[in-house]
């Protein structure tokens, strides 16, 4: 199996038809075919209704794509987002590909580029029509993603004597060795990418497809929180236990 840390994969995404509270879970389920190097957003930024993509583009580095509304019942944002994505096809140096997008529009798109091999991963809404989700590789509901997202809960002790039991403490912000705090924005983001992975029967999952996951959605660094790698900064969370395996290799495990 080819090492998905060197695969180039791009994310093209229809602000019109794509909401971008769903952004962080999608990056991190492209995790499994590469590393997300392209990252465009197309739409007419004039309308208020894409404020929101306006966020995400500075928040996660994505490069904005303009495109006026040239005829009333028209859009010309599917076209220049067809035409990008086969110049990346044509050059040779994308691995896979990621539409998000609920517009059937999109079908013959990912049909095209999948002849060639290269895998799409298409994420839309529910309503998104069946056209468009059979002619991807694979079809994710954003809605579903958004569910998986959510950190498990904390498990109480009974209630005695009828009482009810505390409500669990949320995690204490840390700040390890002089770097940065280590808050509740990153705990989430190292559990959704330990709940996307997959793990072994005790329940243990690498290191490096954890790193992996979740480098995809944030350009975070263990040496902003004062640690020279990310297993030093693993083990610093109570939310991880960790265990080395033969040859070196770093397996990690939630617990809470």
């Amino acid at each position: 199996m080819a090492d998905t840390t060197t695969r180039n994969v791009a994310l093209l995404i229809d602000a019109d038809n794509a909401s971008s509270a769903t952004l962080d879970p999608v990056l991190t389920v492209l995790a499994e075919l590469g590393t997300v190097n392209v990252r465009r957003v197309y739409g007419n930024w004039s309308k208020p209704a894409l404020k929101g993509w306006r966020d995400m583009s500075i928040k996660h580095g994505i490069e904005p794509q303009q495109q006026f509304d040239l005829t009333k019942g028209k859009n010309a944002t599917d076209m220049k987002m067809t035409i990008d994505a086969m110049d990346l096809l044509f050059r040779g140096r994308i691995d896979g590909f990621g539409i998000m997008s609920s517009d059937s529009d999109f079908m013959p798109l990912a049909m095209r580029i999948r002849q060639d091999g290269v895998p799409v991963y298409g994420f839309g809404t529910s309503r998104t029509p069946e056209g468009f989700r059979q002619a991807c590789t694979r079809f994710i509901d954003v809605s579903a993603l958004d569910d998986e997202s959510e950190p498990m809960p904390l498990s109480l002790p009974p209630a005695i004597g009828g009482e009810k039991a505390p409500a669990p403490a949320a995690p204490a912000a840390r700040r390890s060795r002089g770097g940065e705090p280590i808050g509740s924005d990153l705990i989430k983001l190292l559990i959704d990418a330990y709940n996307a992975g997959k793990r072994d029967e005790k329940g243990y999952q690498s290191l490096t497809e954890l790193g992996q996951r979740a480098g995809n959605r944030s350009s975070f660094d263990a040496r902003n929180y004062g640690f020279n790698h990310l297993s030093e900064l693993i083990e610093a969370v109570p939310n991880f236990q960790t265990e080395r395996r033969d040859g070196g290799r770093i397996y990690v495990k939630r617990v809470r």
